[in-house]
């Protein structure tokens, strides 16, 4: 009985609960977090921020300048103060998904919003009125950004974004460059280690699909997240997999060679998809899973595009073929295979040479012919998968501390300039925002809008100005002098080189 009570008491003292605040003193402790993480990220805007070192649960201190990497790294203590980084936090790794850059200017605006709108708050203020002037001010800036946006075509351009991206580093900068050169606008790039001391890029033959692993239990790299495997048969179906009964002849000749699988199908699930996670976690099958790209006829069409490419056949139902009536000439295969949650990278086809080529000129034929505009799009699409290449950037380095830090550059870098393809560029150095701002002093003047929508765009354009500020005071000047230089100017495109201490084109810079 004794035991008993002491065993209860024990429970009720390490029994731990929610932590509940409410007001203003939980708001304080969340704008402390926020200042915390913004100060520590923003020291690293501009060509002249500063580098932060991080410690690491293990190994050596990691330096970076990187903003979306500091974030991350920033865990608080305080549980309110950590809820208020990681509002912070989540801003700087959606910039860094949806751009690949920006990710410290990003952070600067949330913290600018917030600790505003906080002191807004505290005063009374409508909060609804105040985030609808904020909405507002958003989308006249938008508005204004889009008007400024260049689009970029050469080279020389996107070696530009992407050095910008990597820091101001030119090395990682030309790599890009020449990687996309060599795959196109829309081929893949990828990076992998090196065996020299230099960085090389190759164009490797291979296709990418926009699709990534099921499960996350199929991973075999856990620090990258990633599924990987070498001489790796592929076998591709139209029709989802739920029945052991559909996948069990592959499995079993699968099991008898030891080779690594990968599934590309409608979709895995039930019985199927528990039966291969377990394998793959007992060790007793090297195996993956994909979902087919695509809807409709697209999605047949692509997986028949991999099919050539790996030298396999389509199980297609509708074509008199089934799951259980396996045969090992359907498998196709891949010299490497990389899949991550978002991807699947297939190297080295075993496809022949003039399969390929009779299915790009069927491809190209049909856009000859088509006249829908989604339909061409989608041609051109898988036109670039199947001739593209994969770009592959092979990291040298005297160590693997060197090769590893600037891996991890690279593939910080490479987003930017696809998205810079894409959607275009915009002055940096924050006068793109800057001059979007100078469009919602009109707004503060406009009688409709209310007192409480007005502080909120108040707030949206001193946050706006903010990043130009901080990127000159980094440098070791007054950011205010050269904020008002440029406002009183006309010339758009003209922005403040922090490198080089003076006014350029930064289009042209």
């Amino acid at each position: 009985m004794l035991a008993k009570r002491c065993l209860q008491r024990s429970v009720r003292h390490y029994a731990t609960g929610k932590k509940i605040e409410f007001g203003s003193d939980a708001r304080a402790k969340m704008l402390t977090g926020v200042n915390l993480l913004s100060r520590a990220v923003g020291v690293t805007l501009g060509p002249k921020g500063r580098n932060v070192i991080i410690e690491q649960s293990f190994g050596a201190p990691k330096i970076t300048k990187d903003g979306v990497t500091v974030a991350r790294a920033i865990d608080l203590k305080e549980p309110t103060e950590n809820m208020g980084a990681a509002l912070v936090k989540q801003v700087a790794v959606a910039a860094n998904d949806h751009a690949g850059d920006g990710t410290t200017t990003a952070t600067i605006l949330a913290n600018a919003i917030f600790s505003e709108g906080f002191k807004l708050v505290q005063r009374g203020t409508s909060q609804v009125e105040v985030k609808k002037g904020i909405d507002l001010a958003v989308r006249k800036m938008a508005e204004n950004l889009d008007k400024q946006t260049r689009k970029i075509t050469s080279t020389a351009e996107i070696t530009q974004v992407a050095t910008i991206s990597a820091n101001g580093d030119v090395e990682i900068g030309t790599l890009i460059g020449r990687a996309m050169e060599k795959v196109g606008k829309e081929g893949v790039i990828t990076t992998a280690d090196g065996k020299t001391l230099v960085t090389e890029v190759d164009v490797v033959e291979g296709m990418s699909i926009d699709r990534g692993y099921i499960s996350p239990y199929f991973v075999t790299n856990p620090k990258e997240q990633k599924a990987e495997y070498e001489n790796c048969s592929v076998l591709i179906c139209t029709k989802k997999i739920s029945n052991l009964v559909q996948i069990l002849p592959a499995l079993e000749f699968i099991a008898q060679k030891g080779k690594p699988l990968l599934i590309i199908c409608d979709d895995v699930d039930g019985e199927a998809l528990s039966t291969l996670l377990i394998n793959k976690i007992n060790g007793k099958l090297k195996v993956c899973a994909v979902k087919a790209p695509g809807f409709g006829d697209h999605k047949t069409n692509v997986l028949h595009d991999i099919a050539v490419f790996c030298g396999g056949e389509v199980i297609d139902e509708d074509a008199g073929a089934r799951m259980e009536d396996f045969d090992p000439k359907l498998l196709g295969t891949a010299k490497k295979v990389t899949v991550t949650k978002d991807t699947c990278i297939l190297l080295g086809g075993s496809g022949t040479a003039a399969q390929l080529a009779n299915r790009v000129e069927f491809i190209k034929e049909s856009l000859r012919t088509s006249t829908s505009s989604y339909d061409r799009e989608k041609l051109n699409e898988r036109l670039a998968k199947l001739s593209g290449g994969v770009g592959v950037i092979r990291v040298g380095g005297a160590s693997d501390v060197e090769v590893s830090e600037k891996k991890a550059r690279i593939e910080a870098a490479l987003t930017a300039p696809r998205h810079a393809v894409a959607e275009g560029i915009v002055p940096g150095g924050g006068s793109a925002l800057l001059y979007a701002s100078m469009g919602l002093e009109e707004l503060l003047q406009d009688p409709s809008y209310s007192e409480d929508m007005k502080m909120g765009i108040s707030i949206a354009l001193r946050a706006a100005r903010l990043p130009a500020h901080l990127i000159v005071t980094n440098a070791g000047h007054e950011g205010a002098v050269v904020i008002d230089q440029l406002m009183k100017q006309p010339d758009r495109a003209l922005g403040y080189d922090a490198q080089k201490d003076k006014f350029v084109n930064m289009f042209e810079a």
